[in-house]
């Protein structure tokens, strides 16, 4: 399983990566949205993980770039330390499938991306 990982704050990232990479997945990650952008463009990933904030191009420009131009049910997690009740209305409602405050939990993520791709633990 792919996942495109969004995040640009790298302890966080390389972290995160090195975690999901060790349950099997391949992970391909990003400090800058546009960046990650075109990989989305150019490639096919099982699942995207984005911060919210990113430079270049932010995680809700790229949530509603997945399902408004590429017309994809890709599922997208959405990263945020914002706690802003309407930051994760206004997520769910350009398409997001999950939306997880930081700190994250690893393994509160591998649940939750496990349940999006059907998998058994």
């Amino acid at each position: 399983m792919r996942i495109i990982l969004a995040e640009d704050n790298d302890i966080l990232r390389k972290s995160l990566s090195f975690f999901l990479e060790s349950k099997g997945f391949s992970v391909d990650q990003f400090s800058d949205g546009k960046e990650a952008l075109e990989a989305i463009q150019k490639e096919n990933y099982d699942l995207v993980l984005t911060d919210i904030n990113m430079p270049g191009v932010s995680g809700m420009e790229i949530t509603q770039y997945i399902r408004q131009s590429l017309k994809s049910d890709v599922p997208v997690i959405i990263l945020t330390s914002s706690g802003v009740e309407q930051t994760e209305l206004d997520s769910f409602d350009i398409g997001a499938n999950e939306f997880i405050a930081k700190p994250v939990s690893p393994a509160v993520l591998l649940v939750r991306i496990n349940k999006l791709l059907n998998i058994r633990a």
